[in-house]
């Protein structure tokens, strides 16, 4: 799977992004275990609201952990 490209962000937990507009699935890498999540049907909007969050990590717990299915990229 070779996933759409990744951005860094600033953030102590979330190392880098992506997005595939197409299949709508949010690509995040985590700094601590170094592995990436593929969150599934988050709309666009919700992934430009993360890009300019004040905090990443915060964005990601309260408005996209527990709302969309995940899991591991391969």
């Amino acid at each position: 799977m070779g996933g759409p490209p990744m951005h860094p962000v600033d953030s102590s937990s979330i190392d880098a992004v992506g997005y595939d507009a197409d299949a709508q699935e949010l690509h995040v890498r985590f700094v601590e275990s170094g592995e990436t999540y593929v969150y599934d049907g988050v709309p666009e909007l919700v992934w430009r609201q993360l890009l300019h969050a004040d905090s990443k990590g915060t964005f990601l717990n309260d408005r996209i952990r527990d709302v969309y299915a995940f899991r591991h990229a391969v």
